[in-house]
């Protein structure tokens, strides 16, 4: 009997092994991709703006980011858009409705 547990252990790291690979493998797929055009440029410049005005004070672009939950060049995308529309000032290397 004792042989018998030995090999279910035995049976058992290999599996363990091969779903560490699998997330891993998962992990590094999930990178993005920016698409850059009009439409997706406007979507970015919303969450951007919406992100600003919920915290109702200047912002970093870091900051930003991680409050609209985009990446940074999402972020930069949608600044730039705004910048160009006028709605953005700048205040102490930090962002802010205008």
């Amino acid at each position: 009997m004792a042989e018998k547990k030995a090999t279910a252990k035995k049976a058992a790291a290999p599996k363990a092994a091969a779903e560490k690979k699998t997330a891993t493998v998962k992990k590094a797929a999930a990178k993005s991709v920016l698409t850059v055009n009009a439409e997706n440029a406007g979507f970015k410049a919303g969450d951007v703006y919406q992100a600003l005005a919920a915290a109702g004070k200047a912002l970093t672009v870091k900051e930003i980011a991680k409050a609209a939950k985009i990446s940074e060049e999402e972020t930069l995308l949608g600044l730039g858009w705004l910048f160009k529309e006028g709605k953005l000032a700048n205040e102490d290397e930090k962002v802010t409705l205008a």
